[in-house]
C-alpha cells in the first residue's frame, strides 16, 4: 500500500458500511463480496479482480482493531486532505505526520514508510495480508484475499510404552503457547503413527476455522514381545526333550496371564504357534499372537547325561539334515 492510501481511501465506503458498524457485520458484508466478485468466480475479469482487491485491502484494515484503530486516527489527522513529503529541513510531511505516532517528532529520527525494499510501509503492512504486501496467485486461489483463512496447523510429539501404546491411554500434551491438551490415544497405534485433532491448533487469523494438532507417537520397544501389524510374536524356548518328545507349555500373553500351547513331538526350531485373539486390537480387528519355537541346546551337560546323548546319536539313523541343503544349492 503506497503512503499516502490511507488518507486518500475510505475502506468503509469500500464495504458499503457505516464507521460504527459492528465486527459482525464487517465480515458478513466482506464475506458477501468476496464471493461475489472473487477471480475464481469472475475468470479474466479485470474490473471484478480489481474491485475484489479494493474490498480485501479494506477488510483487512477494517477486520483488525489494533489497524481499525490505527485507520481512523490517521484520517481524523488528515481530514480528507493531501500530505505530501516535506522539503529537506522541513515539517508537515507525511513522514512527520507517522513520525510523531511512533515518537520520531520534528529533529528527532524518522520512521520512513516507502515502496518496494525492506522495513517499508508494503511490509510492516503486509503482514494483514498474509503474501508480504502483494496481491499474489497461489494453488488455493489469489494469496490471502479467499475469504477466511484456515488456522495453522500446531505439531507435537509424544512416547509412549509398548503396553499402553496397545491399549491406548489419554495423555497430556503441552502447546507451544503453554497450554496444556489432553490427548486420545486410540488403542492399538503404531510407532510412527499420527493423530490429528481437529481444531486443536492455532486460531485463523481471521475468523475461519482453527487449524489441526498433529500427534507423532513414538513407542518403545518391549523386551518380549514384537508387534507385526495386529499380530504379537514372541519368541518361546523349549528344552529338547519337549521339542522331541512333545509336551504342553505356558506362553506369556500381554497384559495377561500366560496361556498354554502344545508342542508336537518332534517340533523343530522356527515353528510358530497361534493364540487366536491375543493380538492387537483395534477398529479394523484383532490379531493373533504368534510364538515362535527356539529349541535350547543345553550347554552344559554331566557325564551320565553325556554318555546319555551319544547312546541316543548312536540308536538314532545315520541321517545329515543337510543334505537336502546342500544339493538346492548346488541347483541355483
Amino acid at each position: 500500500m503506497a503512503s499516502q492510501d490511507w488518507f486518500d481511501k475510505d475502506f468503509y465506503a469500500v464495504l458499503g458500511v457505516s464507521k460504527d458498524a459492528s465486527d459482525a457485520d464487517i465480515k458478513k458484508t466482506y464475506r458477501k463480496l468476496a464471493r461475489q466478485y472473487h477471480p475464481d468466480s469472475n475468470p479474466g475479469n479485470a474490473s471484478a479482480e480489481a474491485r475484489f482487491k479494493e474490498i480485501s485491502e479494506a477488510y483487512s484494515v477494517l477486520s483488525d482493531k489494533e489497524q481499525r484503530a490505527e485507520y481512523d486516527q490517521i484520517r481524523a489527522m488528515g481530514s480528507g486532505a493531501r500530505f505530501t513529503a516535506g522539503a529537506p529541513g522541513g515539517a508537515g510531511g507525511f513522514e512527520d505526520v507517522f513520525g510523531g505516532m511512533f515518537g520520531g517528532g520534528g529533529g528527532g529520527q524518522r520512521v520512513r514508510f516507502g515502496q518496494g525494499g525492506g522495513g517499508g510501509f508494503e511490509d510492516i503492512l503486509g503482514g494483514m495480508f498474509g503474501g508480504g504486501g502483494g496481491f499474489g496467485q497461489s494453488s488455493g486461489g489469489y494469496r490471502g484475499f479467499g475469504g477466511p483463512t484456515k488456522g495453522r496447523d500446531v505439531t507435537a510429539s509424544t512416547t509412549l510404552d509398548f503396553t499402553t501404546a496397545i491399549a491406548g491411554d489419554t495423555v497430556k500434551l503441552t502447546q507451544g503457547s503453554g497450554r496444556p491438551v489432553n490427548v486420545r490415544i486410540p488403542a492399538g497405534v503404531a510407532d510412527g503413527q499420527k493423530i490429528r485433532l481437529k481444531g486443536r491448533g492455532e486460531p485463523s487469523p481471521d475468523g475461519g476455522e482453527a487449524g489441526d494438532l498433529v500427534v507423532t507417537v513414538q513407542v518403545r520397544k518391549h523386551p518380549v514381545f514384537e508387534r507385526d501389524g495386529l499380530n504379537l510374536r514372541v519368541d518361546v524356548p523349549v528344552t529338547f526333550v519337549e521339542a522331541v518328545l512333545g509336551a504342553t507349555i505356558e506362553v506369556p500373553t500381554l497384559g495377561g496371564g500366560p496361556v498354554k500351547l502344545r508342542v508336537a513331538p518332534g517340533t523343530p526350531s522356527g515353528r510358530v504357534l497361534r493364540v487366536k485373539g491375543r493380538g492387537v486390537t483395534t477398529k479394523n480387528g484383532t490379531g493373533d499372537l504368534l510364538a515362535t519355537v527356539q529349541v535350547a541346546v543345553p550347554s552344559h551337560l554331566t557325564p551320565s547325561a553325556r554318555e546319555a546323548v551319544e547312546a541316543l546319536a548312536t540308536a538314532l539313523p545315520a541321517e545329515n539334515p543337510r543334505d537336502d541343503l546342500i544339493a538346492r544349492a548346488r541347483e541355483s
